[in-house]
C-alpha cells in the first residue's frame, strides 16, 4: 500500500492555523473524498450533501472520520460548508494544491477558468496507508465532462461493508 503524502494545510477558523496531513490521519482509518471545487454544481448538489447524509453510516463501518478535500482556500471551504449546512463532514482546504499534486490527482481546469484542481476521487486511508481508491474514469486536463460514478458514498460503503 502507498502512503499518503505529507503536506501542511493552511486553515482559517477564527484565526490562522495549520495541520499536517499525517497528524490528521495518524492512528485512524478515514475516508477522504476529493472534488474539483466548492460551490460547483456536482460538488454542491450531489457529492458533498451525499457524504453528509451518509456520514453516520460510514462511521459505523470502522471509520474514524470523513473529510472533503478541495483545491480551495480555508475561507472558501468554510463559506461553502456554512452555505451547505454541513455539520459532520470535515473540510480539508488544499489551497495550494500540494496534496492533490502529490497524489497525482491535479488536473488543469483552465477551460473553465478554474486553473489546476483535483480530479474527483475518494479513498480509504488506514493509519496513513492508502487502503483503497475510487477514481473517476477519464482523468485528463480540461475535460468537459465531470464524472461522478465511483467516488460517491454508496460505492465507498459497498466496499466498507465487504471488509
Amino acid at each position: 500500500m502507498a502512503q499518503i503524502p505529507e503536506v501542511v494545510f493552511q486553515t482559517y477558523d477564527k484565526g490562522w492555523g495549520q495541520f499536517n496531513s499525517l497528524d490528521l490521519i495518524e492512528d485512524k482509518r478515514i475516508v477522504i473524498f476529493a472534488l474539483p471545487g466548492a460551490f460547483t454544481p456536482t460538488c454542491s448538489n450531489f457529492q458533498l450533501p451525499a457524504y453528509e447524509e451518509a456520514y453516520d453510516e460510514i462511521r459505523e463501518q470502522m471509520i474514524d472520520e470523513v473529510y472533503c478535500l478541495s483545491v480551495n482556500d480555508g475561507f472558501v471551504m468554510n463559506a461553502w460548508f456554512d452555505e451547505q449546512n454541513i455539520k459532520k463532514v470535515k473540510s480539508i482546504p488544499d489551497g495550494n494544491g500540494e496534496f492533490t499534486h502529490a497524489m497525482g490527482m491535479s488536473v488543469s481546469k483552465s477551460n473553465l477558468g478554474f486553473g489546476f484542481r483535483s480530479w474527483r476521487y475518494a479513498m480509504i486511508v488506514d493509519q496513513c496507508e492508502i487502503e483503497m481508491t475510487f477514481v473517476e474514469e477519464g482523468k485528463i486536463g480540461n475535460c468537459y465532462q465531470d464524472p461522478y460514478m465511483v467516488s460517491d458514498p454508496q460505492t465507498v460503503l459497498k466496499y466498507l461493508r465487504s471488509k
